[in-house]
């Protein structure tokens, strides 16, 4: 039918509709055009080591973050056709990583053995957050806490008392050991408040997702003492504190992501029966020094620490996720993602 047949009451209300569009397109903001239009969502990742996925191969090479492309940012990215934008970095904490530069001193690899000079320092991980980025994903908080450093503590008095009693345990829970931890956990608490604000403001609009950190040793069945592809010489006794420990790091993090409006994406609990000592098949976690997973014939000779350890042909992986257990974050992260991407019932909407 053309237009000049029909009715004028007709017309008047196209004539009507169309000025109505062309005034209301004055008002329509930039972001409200279809995504289609701008890409896939755009993805930023933050985190340390952990969410890295640090010693799980095939890792990045060239700037001493040790960033595996099997990590659960890219995993998630590509199962979900998201845009990435993946800035973690091994042992980026809080302040210094997240909200602040990673100073060359904190950037370790691997490869742990750089060229001459050391890595560069870092750009804060929070300057790539954007007002147009839909989605963030931060794993964050055990080395603010000092966890690494922890470890160690807890290896060393295990050596002393030859697997026996809880040495550990006994320092972090009185006297200057139970002050420390206190002052650590005080700290990381007003710190990471400060970084869920500023993402706040970087990136308003975005979905954020703090995911917490998998079992390490949930249970000490299947732990042997002096064990290196376990925890080396760390008492048995001390285990239960140890997970006792990561458990209340894993609350804090809940807590504050309720507190600015997150997501908190549980990996402990899925990872319960797969702590660094189960057994073939069902291990997430690397030991103090383990056999490398993932993908490709990429080595790192042991430094540091490990260095220093009996026997030969393992990693200084030192308590991280191997393959499998980056496989677990990412179905955990992934689930939530999908639950941002849902449609709300209408019962739901406001």
């Amino acid at each position: 039918m053309s237009r000049s047949r029909l009715p004028a009451a007709v017309r008047a209300v196209f004539a009507t509709a169309t000025a109505l569009a062309a005034v209301l397109s004055v008002f329509t903001p930039v972001s409200a055009a279809p995504s289609a239009a701008a890409g896939p969502p755009r993805y930023v990742a933050l985190g340390d080591s952990y969410s890295a996925n640090v010693f799980v191969r095939p890792w990045n090479p060239t700037d001493g973050c040790g960033r595996s492309y099997r990590n659960y940012p890219h995993q998630v990215a590509e199962e979900l056709g998201l845009r990435l934008v993946d800035v973690t970095c091994g042992a980026a904490e809080v302040q210094d990583g997240v909200l602040g530069p990673q100073p060359s001193s904190k950037v370790l690899g691997p490869p742990s053995a750089p060229t001459a000079g050391g890595w560069p320092a870092r750009p804060a991980q929070i300057e790539r957050l954007r007002a147009d980025t839909d989605y963030v994903s931060v794993g964050i908080g055990g080395n603010s806490l000092g966890f690494g450093e922890i470890v160690t503590q807890c290896l060393k008095r295990g050596l002393t008392t030859l697997g026996l009693g809880t040495p550990c345990t006994k320092h972090y829970t009185s006297g200057e050991g139970r002050d420390w931890l206190a002052g650590r956990f005080a700290q990381l608490d007003g710190e990471f408040g400060r970084m869920m604000t500023r993402i706040r403001e970087r990136a308003p609009h975005a979905r954020v997702a703090l995911v917490g950190y998998p079992a390490i040793v949930p249970t000490n069945s299947g732990c042997h003492w002096g064990v290196w592809r376990q925890l080396g010489t760390v008492a048995k006794g001390d285990m239960p504190w140890l997970d006792g420990l990561e458990r209340r790091l894993n609350s804090l993090i809940a807590e504050q992501a309720a507190a600015h409006g997150a997501t908190y994406v549980d990996t402990y609990g899925p990872s319960r029966a797969h702590g660094l000592c189960a057994g073939a098949g069902q291990k997430w976690m690397y030991g103090v020094r383990d056999d490398l997973t993932g993908d490709g014939d990429q080595t790192d000779p042991p430094a540091r620490l490990c260095a220093l350890l009996p026997g030969t042909g393992a990693t200084c992986t030192f308590v991280h996720p191997n393959a499998l257990g980056a496989d677990n974050q990412a179905r955990q992260l992934r689930a939530a993602f999908e639950r941002f991407r849902a449609p709300v019932p209408a019962a739901q909407r406001s």
